[in-house]
């Protein structure tokens, strides 16, 4: 049956591809070169201001102040287990936790398929690294950096928290945190500079402009749903909470 199908289609004439040309004038050129430039600019925008937003609000396990809750959010998984950027990120929060800075670690990613379950791969991760399973609460909606913030402050009740990510991403999520209405510093988990972060970086400045406009009009998350009062009874059942 292919046979035959190559056969019949040799004699085909397909359409020639257009052929992408430049301007051939200097003034085009010049146009042109201006308006790469522009587009660069304006790509640039969104990720300097949240930088600028962030501020003082990034450091390091070290550096970061005490407080109730830390939130991690994930970052895919591979046959099962974090990959290695969501696996540093745990590691740090069960740092934090083992350091008295925090005393509940809210683990928020993507449970929209019953074969892919970000927030219990974490879970699984921490208790292995020593944090109590009472400790860690899960939110099975935090399908992008938005949506976590907003149901950690909406749904879990999260004010105040010690946000987790890596260097690249971590602006961004202060900023979006605090435009959810949550009080937060962002710890930023260091990277070799592999392919992974390099692509890591590039992917922000693509992000960075959804964010700028979640920041500015404050959608609701694509799942909302009831409270969730786990945070708060993790809390209650931990004593002198920072």
């Amino acid at each position: 049956m292919l046979g035959r199908l190559g056969l019949r289609l040799k004699g085909v004439r397909w359409p020639a591809r257009p052929a992408l040309r430049l301007p051939r004038t200097r003034r085009g050129r010049r146009w042109l070169v201006q308006g790469l430039m522009a587009a660069c600019v304006l790509a640039l925008v969104p990720a300097t201001w949240m930088r600028l937003e962030a501020g003082d609000r990034v450091g390091t396990t070290a550096e970061a102040p005490a407080r109730e809750v830390a939130v991690v959010f994930g970052a895919g998984l591979w046959k099962g287990r974090p990959t290695p950027y969501l696996a540093h990120r745990l590691d740090a929060a069960a740092e934090l936790y083992r350091a008295g800075k925090v005393k509940v670690v809210l683990v928020t990613g993507d449970n929209s398929r019953v074969e892919y379950d970000e927030p219990d791969a974490m879970r699984t991760y921490l208790t292995g690294r020593g944090v109590p399973d009472e400790r860690i609460v899960s939110d099975y909606a935090g399908f992008d950096s938005w949506d976590s913030c907003v149901r950690a402050k909406k749904i879990f009740g999260v004010d105040r928290a010690v946000l987790v990510s890596q260097g690249f991403h971590i602006h961004r999520a202060v900023t979006l945190c605090r435009s959810a209405g949550i009080d937060a510093y962002g710890v930023g988990v260091d990277e070799p500079r592999d392919s992974v972060w390099y692509y890591g970086g590039v992917r922000e400045l693509a992000a960075s402009g959804k964010a700028a406009l979640d920041a500015l009009f404050r959608p609701d998350p694509r799942f909302l749903g009831p409270r969730e009062p786990g945070v708060t009874e993790a809390l209650a059942d931990t004593p002198d909470t920072p």
